[in-house]
């Protein structure tokens, strides 16, 4: 009598258990990678919703979709850091993307992040000490005809200046405060 053949057990997370951590946002990436067969070429949209489900790509989940994509962490890190729209670190309550692309750069976008950096003592790719304001650049945002852009926690305002930015994060930023308890 023949031997049956045993199939392999892929390295992949396609048995719909638990995350060897314990952590149940694995299982959605996992059902983003089984939505998209493991393809490499769902690497953008994987990393999306790893991105939404931890609100950042620290190094270990880079490293889990690198070894579920079958692609070099190389690759997944340069993807990471190439788009303005995925984070490294934690990010704050509030996030501003100012456009320094080329028409956002003439009409005074670095005017733009020079009020930010002084009124909020942040540099780009920082947060607020406090954990209320991501301030971070983006190369294009492709909304050339509204020049200087802005992104405010999603939001594409256009023809913004210093003094509208940094008026509409103050107003922003004051009503995310949490407000008294009576007494």
């Amino acid at each position: 009598m023949a031997a049956r053949p045993t199939a392999k057990r892929s390295p992949r997370r396609d048995d719909g258990g638990e995350h060897p951590s314990g952590d149940p946002r694995f299982k959605l990436i996992d059902r983003t990678l089984k939505r998209f067969q493991y393809q490499q070429d769902a690497l953008i949209e994987v990393l999306h919703t790893a991105q939404e489900a931890f609100g950042f790509l620290e190094e270990d989940l880079l490293i889990y979709v690198a070894r579920q994509l079958k692609l070099p962490l190389s690759w997944v890190y340069g993807v990471a850091t190439f788009y303005h729209f995925f984070s490294l670190k934690p990010q704050g309550e509030h996030t501003c993307i100012v456009c320094m692309g080329t028409a956002c750069y003439v009409k005074r976008a670095a005017e733009i992040v020079a009020s930010l950096q002084a009124e909020f003592g942040v540099e780009p790719g920082q947060t607020t000490p406090d954990g209320k304001l991501s301030v971070a650049t983006a190369r294009c945002l492709g909304s050339c005809g509204l020049a200087p852009v802005i992104v405010v926690d999603g939001e594409v305002l256009g023809r913004e200046t210093p003094e509208t930015t940094l008026s509409r994060l103050k107003a922003l930023l004051d009503t995310s405060q949490p407000e008294p308890m009576a007494g």
